[in-house]
């Protein structure tokens, strides 16, 4: 059984690497995400590595399923593991390439402490709208979360299935959304017509967003902003490219803009 001691030097330490320290709580990342799907997956084999969360106890272990409080009946498992004891399957919830225990927690938190890579398991199966991974933090989740909400609303993903939208801070997609409402309200004083809003957002992914994000990578000027995802950047340089476009009475070309940014902001966003 892990001291208070380990139990804190584990904390501190997940802590430094900045990983996460707490079991992910189900009903609180099902309720963000939105979910598609279930099945029953059957009995099978599951990565350790992946169980990150618990359905009603994960206030009990860390993210690396050290118990919180000294647990006699996690000493009980650990003995009967010992022993060579055949435990029955534990139970599991499958969200995205993460799992989270409906039933089982000390067997997973022995395995875990004995080394083992693998576990037996009952699986039930959710399939999310947005990827989920077992490496998520509530930050993540709470990204992706929004992220759904901004599909839901857009449809991004029926016009544009190959889309991947992916911001490293929160209130990105709601800027996106402005962005959209901006390019729809210009493009109809354009053709004097009221423009439909799935038109909208395929309009402005393909002739906005699209060419911003190419100019990003063919720049290769993502390099200097670590941490930083193209949405981010798609974010910052096209407001970089507005007040370029006030100033000089014109757009200017887009790669070169990018990389004026990238010498003047690179490295300098990173907080």
């Amino acid at each position: 059984m892990p001291s208070a001691f380990s139990r804190f030097w584990e904390r501190v330490l997940s802590f430094a690497r900045q990983e996460p320290s707490f079991l992910l709580p189900f009903d609180w990342v099902k309720e963000r995400v939105p979910i598609t799907g279930w099945r029953y997956q059957g009995l099978q084999e599951v990565e350790l590595e992946k169980i990150v969360g618990s359905v009603n106890r994960y206030h009990d272990f860390t993210r690396a399923f050290l118990p919180l409080q000294e647990d006699e009946r996690l000493k009980r498992v650990e003995q009967a593991m010992a022993r060579g004891e055949i435990l029955p399957p534990v139970v599991l919830y499958k969200l995205g390439e993460a799992y989270f225990v409906v039933d089982g927690h000390h067997r997973v938190a022995a395995a875990k402490k004995q080394g083992s890579r693998f576990i037996d398991a009952e699986v039930w199966e959710f399939i999310p709208l947005v990827p989920i991974t077992a490496a998520d933090t509530e930050k993540d989740i709470l990204l992706k979360a929004e992220y759904a909400t901004f599909l839901r609303h857009t449809r991004l993903k029926e016009f544009r299935p190959e889309a991947e939208i992916i911001f490293s801070e929160l209130s990105g997609y709601r800027k996106l959304l402005e962005h959209i409402d901006v390019h729809r309200y210009f493009r109809g004083v354009e053709e004097g017509r009221e423009i439909p809003y799935a038109e909208a957002v395929v309009s402005w992914y393909d002739r906005v967003y699209k060419p911003i994000v190419e100019a990003i990578r063919e720049t290769g000027i993502l390099s200097q902003f670590p941490g930083r995802t193209e949405a981010d950047l798609y974010v910052w340089l096209s407001e970089h490219l507005y007040y370029l476009a006030q100033e000089q009475g014109g757009v200017p070309e887009l790669r070169e803009a990018a990389r004026r940014f990238a010498q003047k902001y690179g490295l300098s966003l990173r907080n």
